[in-house]
């Protein structure tokens, strides 16, 4: 059996969403058991970025005024992205992303706010629960192959989530 097919992801938990119109805001929390450091390399290195996050850049995302194509697992077009905030290795603001790390004891806290069309808010969620999920055990050095798009939807387990921050978020 595959470490994919061995997933199980925990409860909904971590995520908000700030309403207002037809985008909302997703904000989701993770504490990680790593350093900053390693949390920005996988935040910003398209090759990290490949095995973890539901999206590919061309490009590193980690200078201010960079621009890199962005595409989503399964999206058939991509578009550009401009970094208009980036300070290692705490602060990341990209397209309609922001990634906020904080030191804690043992590792890191790792903030996105994410603004999403109000009707895919719990797809959203449910589908980066998974993402940091899978970053956390890339980060743990113990790899499994990344679940998005098309895969992600497809699996019990996004399903089981998706139901899940509906409820919570009243969407």
């Amino acid at each position: 059996m595959s470490e994919r097919a061995q997933y199980v992801p925990g409860p909904a938990f971590g995520a908000q969403v700030k309403k207002g119109g037809d985008k909302w805001t997703l904000i989701l929390v993770r504490e990680l058991r790593h350093s900053p450091e390693k949390v920005w390399q996988a935040i910003t290195d398209p090759l990290h970025l490949r095995e973890w996050a539901p999206f590919d850049v061309d490009g590193p995302v980690s200078v201010v005024g960079a621009t890199a194509k962005l595409t989503w697992v399964g999206a058939p077009a991509s578009y550009d992205v401009t970094v208009t905030q980036a300070d290692a290795p705490r602060l990341l603001e990209y397209g309609d992303m922001r990634w906020e790390l904080e030191s804690i004891a043992g590792g890191t806290r790792l903030t996105l706010s994410a603004n999403i069309d109000r009707r895919f808010v719990a797809w959203g969620a449910a589908g980066w629960h998974i993402s940091f999920d899978v970053l956390d055990r890339l980060l743990a050095g113990q790899p499994m192959a990344r679940l998005a798009g098309g895969d992600a939807a497809k699996s019990e387990a996004w399903q089981h989530l998706v139901a899940e921050y509906k409820k919570q978020f009243g969407a």
